[in-house]
């Protein structure tokens, strides 16, 4: 499939699409979830000022306590609490989701067949090329791209820094740099977030200037994403580039977020945003950008067997929710199973349920 540059279709979201991420599941107006209009029991805070008696209950297997206001109002009714996923739980779904799409080839398709005409005007003829990492996480793309820039620059130093907050992140791009055969890279490291390299930066008054800088699937996580794009594309020198990739407004994510994302647990305050967001955010900027999409998807089969482990990673990566095969309530598990196998969010192929996946490539101009 040919990528598509410079695409002109924009959809501006309803300023909900980007800021309110983060909904308790339950509360819903009046208790009623907007999906199937089922009543769901409310899960209130402690605090909260309530006409209604609300009791704690515990359980030896429930998660944390939770309040419940019983569904018809006189029964009391109880179900697993859903919670999002900790980290440790995240990284372990990721890496199943990994396995089963083909997320990393659809960057390499990127890196072969676009990315060495984005990066072969950096440094401008200087000796030294500035590379910037926001949430590397690991680095095997780091690594990948900066090999692609050493071939299209070649006896250049190239100083990388990365901004990473997961120490076992660190560690682990650490151990594949010394495992590469990379020469003439330094490598810093900055166990940071990036509002926190931001705010570190302003206060010493000490804002450095990049080559290339790439936020690789992290806008989800930031507290501002405008403000976040504009920080780091005043880091960028002259005829430097700034990289976003992001989940395609195409994708099947898309579908399953404006319909359900009322449905599951906050996620640290999560974003639902797409490249379509991005593109509303750099012309409200007024800034200049290439945008590229790519093909993707991800073998989601197992999730409509119930039982299945593969399935239920399947499901948590998903919905951001832990456990979601045997917490989440009948009505709404089979609601969104049945979306997911909608041509809007897949397709069939040799009789397997292929999600829509598809990512965004967009290169931002200094």
């Amino acid at each position: 499939m040919e990528p598509k540059a410079k695409v002109k279709r924009v959809f501006k979201p309803k300023q909900s699409k980007i800021a309110d991420g983060c909904r308790r599941v339950g509360v819903f107006s009046k208790g009623i979830c907007p999906v199937n209009g089922s009543r769901l029991p409310l899960v209130r805070t402690i605090n909260e000022d309530d006409e209604h008696d609300s009791r704690k209950v515990k359980d030896a297997t429930f998660d944390r306590e939770i309040l419940l206001t019983p569904s018809n109002n006189t029964e009391l009714s109880a179900f697993q609490a859903m919670r999002s996923l900790t980290i440790e739980e995240y990284a372990k779904v990721f890496k199943s989701f990994l396995e089963h799409s083909t997320e990393h080839q659809c960057m390499e398709q990127f890196n072969k067949e676009e990315l060495p005409s984005i990066i072969a005007s950096l440094g401008n003829g200087k000796s030294t090329i500035n590379v910037l990492g926001v949430g590397s996480g690991t680095g095997e793309q780091d690594l990948k791209m900066i090999k692609i820039i050493q071939a299209k620059h070649p006896g250049v130093l190239i100083k990388n820094e990365i901004i990473e907050p997961n120490p076992q992140h660190i560690l682990a791009y650490k151990d594949a740099v010394m495992g590469s055969d990379l020469k003439n890279v330094s490598f810093t490291w900055h166990q940071l977030t990036s509002m926190e390299y931001e705010k570190q930066t302003k206060e010493k008054s000490m804002q450095k200037k990049y080559d290339f800088i790439h936020l690789i699937q992290m806008l989800y996580r930031v507290e501002n994403i405008a403000s976040t794009i504009k920080y780091f594309h005043s880091c960028l020198d002259d005829h430097g580039k700034l990289l976003i990739i992001i989940l395609s407004g195409n994708s099947g994510w898309t579908t399953m977020w404006k319909k359900y994302r009322q449905c599951f647990p906050p996620t640290d305050c999560g974003h639902y945003i797409t490249g379509d967001d991005v593109k509303v955010i750099l012309e409200e900027m007024g800034l200049k950008y290439q945008m590229y999409e790519f093909p993707s998807d991800w073998d989601i089969t197992e999730c409509f067997t119930d039982g299945d482990i593969i399935g239920g990673h399947t499901l948590d990566f998903l919905t951001g929710t832990k456990d979601f095969m045997n917490t989440a309530p009948d009505d709404l598990k089979q609601s969104l199973r049945q979306a997911l196998s909608q041509p809007e969010c897949s397709t069939k192929k040799d009789g397997r349920i292929m999600f829509r996946n598809d990512l965004s490539m967009i290169v931002v101009n200094s």
